[in-house]
């Protein structure tokens, strides 16, 4: 894929979820149709209508791309595809749904299994966090980095209080946002030092992130450090580690020891 290729990629996705942002901020004004998905997490008709926005507006714009999106069925075509779309129309569903601002859209482009395009848009704050292989990252115009952040002690991290329990962790303050793809973004922007979650994540959840964390300069890996690979035929990764350069290395180090304890 070209430069420009990449740019207008690029601008398809930021068009795609501004427009998608509008659309789920009118039907939450609206009020919401609520129903669980198997496993229990909840889905929303704001969430099927975003989906169904998107895959109109990207799929009839490059239709040789294959697609993953978080509420339609996989098809296995996509494992054969070029270049793939990887779509979560509403990141944060439960922030979305009790009328907080952290949920976002979260959509990229795959390209032999790396993410080259990254889209982060939460809507509630109109923050656009964008970035294309070769030329940084963005928030709406700004250029954004990582934090210079070189010890772990007091850093601002991003995930489940109860991960941070064990006492192998210094003192940090830790919060939380609903959306794993806005999480990314916060840390590619140097407002938080980390991002830190020991569990599966779907493909949707972490992709967009991935390319805006990595086009700002953070590092992203799954927990343990490995690298991610998308577009597999089981599209989850083990965890998420997104961090600030200076301090990637340390929380690999204190996860294995706060596995080991």
């Amino acid at each position: 894929m070209t430069p420009h290729d990449l740019q207008d990629d690029l601008e398809l996705l930021r068009d795609a979820a501004l427009e998608a942002g509008r659309l789920a901020l009118a039907r939450r004004e609206r009020g919401l149709r609520i129903r669980s998905k198997p496993g229990g997490s909840p889905v929303t008709d704001a969430d099927l209508a975003v989906d169904a926005l998107l895959t109109r507006r990207l799929r009839a714009a490059r239709p040789a791309y294959g697609w993953l999106s978080e509420e339609t069925a996989d098809d296995p075509a996509r494992l054969s595809a070029e270049r793939i779309f990887v779509v979560d129309p509403i990141d944060g569903t439960t922030a979305f749904m009790k009328g907080r601002p952290w949920f976002s859209v979260a959509l990229a482009v795959v390209e032999h299994g790396l993410p080259v395009v990254g889209v982060v848009y939460a809507p509630a704050l109109d923050e656009l966090y964008h970035a294309a292989h070769g030329s940084g990252a963005r928030l709406n115009e700004a250029p954004i980095h990582p934090s210079s952040a070189r010890s772990l002690r007091n850093c601002a991290m991003l995930g489940d209080v109860a991960a941070f329990s064990a006492d192998t962790w210094p003192p940090m303050r830790v919060e939380k946002r609903n959306s794993i793809a806005y999480r990314m973004a916060l840390v590619a922007a140097g407002a938080f030092d980390a991002a830190y979650a020991p569990t599966p994540k779907w493909d949707w959840d972490v992709c967009a992130g991935a390319a805006i964390a990595a086009g700002a300069g953070a590092y992203v890996s799954d927990h343990a450090g490995r690298p991610y690979r998308f577009n597999q035929p089981d599209p989850r990764q083990p965890g998420l580690l997104c961090a600030a350069p200076g301090i990637h290395a340390q929380l690999i180090a204190k996860h294995a020891r706060a596995e080991a304890a």
